[in-house]
C-alpha cells in the first residue's frame, strides 16, 4: 500500500464513524479483485457516478471490471459517487475521492473510465472528477493526469460532455476497452514529454468506435444544436 493509500486509511477511520451507511466506502465484497499497485503496467479506475448501492449492480461496469482484471498486467478498481455527507467530510479533510479496492485517489490512476448510462449522471460525473483531484476541462489536463474516457448509453450524444472527456467509446465498451487500455499502456513511458498527450489522443481516435472531441471543431446554432463539424 502506498503512502497516499495509508493516509486515506487513517483519515477514513475517523470519517466513517460520522457518515450514513459507511459500508458504501469500504469494499471487501466477494469476488473483489485486489492487485499489487506497483506490479502492473496500467491502472484503471472504473467510475459509476452514483452512490454504491445503485452503481454496484450495473452489469456494464461489472463486465469491464472482469475483462480488464483478467489481464495480469492491468489493474481495474471501482469508484462510486459519495453521498452528500461523505462528500462534505472528504472536502473538509482535503481527502480526494478514492477507489474501493486499494484506497488510491482517483487522480493516481492512469485511466478513468466513466460509465454514463443516462444523462442525469453528467453533473455527478463532473463532481466525481473534481473530488478526485482531476482538472475538469480536458484541455487543462497534462501528461501527469489520468486519461478520462466515457462510455454508456448517454454518450451516443457525446457533445454535452465533450469539454470534459478526453475520449468517448461509442457503442459496446467491452468490445474496445482492452484495446484502448493497451494503447494507454504503450503511451505511459512517454507521457511527460511535450505534446505527447495529444499524440495519445490521435492514436485512440484511430480505434474504431472511439471519438476524441479535441480533434474536431464544432459550431452550434443559437438553440445549442450542432451547425457544423
Amino acid at each position: 500500500m502506498s503512502s497516499e493509500a495509508r493516509h486515506t486509511e487513517a483519515l477514513l477511520a475517523r470519517i466513517l464513524a460520522r457518515v450514513e451507511k459507511p459500508g458504501r466506502y469500504i469494499g471487501g465484497e466477494w469476488n473483489q479483485v485486489v492487485k499489487p499497485w506497483d506490479q502492473v503496467a496500467v491502472r484503471v479506475a472504473l467510475v459509476f457516478p452514483e452512490v454504491y448501492e445503485i452503481g454496484m449492480s450495473n452489469l456494464g461496469l461489472a463486465i469491464l471490471y472482469d475483462v480488464l482484471n483478467r489481464q495480469p498486467d492491468i489493474l481495474a478498481e471501482r469508484v462510486y459517487a459519495p453521498w452528500v455527507d461523505m462528500e462534505r467530510e472528504l472536502r473538509a479533510a482535503g481527502l480526494p475521492l478514492f477507489s474501493l479496492e486499494s484506497r488510491h485517489p482517483l487522480h493516481a490512476f492512469d485511466v478513468v473510465g466513466l460509465s454514463l448510462p443516462y444523462e442525469q449522471l453528467y453533473t455527478n460525473a463532473l463532481n466525481v472528477l473534481d473530488l478526485g483531484g482531476i482538472p475538469l476541462l480536458a484541455a487543462e489536463r497534462g501528461g501527469g493526469d489520468p486519461v478520462v474516457i466515457a462510455g454508456g448509453g448517454a454518450t451516443y450524444n457525446p457533445e454535452p460532455m465533450a469539454d470534459f472527456v478526453d475520449a468517448f467509446v461509442i457503442g459496446e465498451g467491452e468490445e474496445v476497452a482492452l484495446e484502448v487500455v493497451r494503447e494507454v499502456a504503450r503511451w505511459l513511458p512517454e507521457r511527460q514529454g511535450q505534446g505527447v498527450r495529444a499524440a495519445l489522443l490521435r492514436r485512440l481516435a484511430a480505434i474504431p468506435g472511439v471519438y476524441v472531441p479535441s480533434l474536431y471543431r464544432v459550431s452550434y446554432h443559437a438553440d445549442g444544436t450542432v451547425r457544423a463539424v
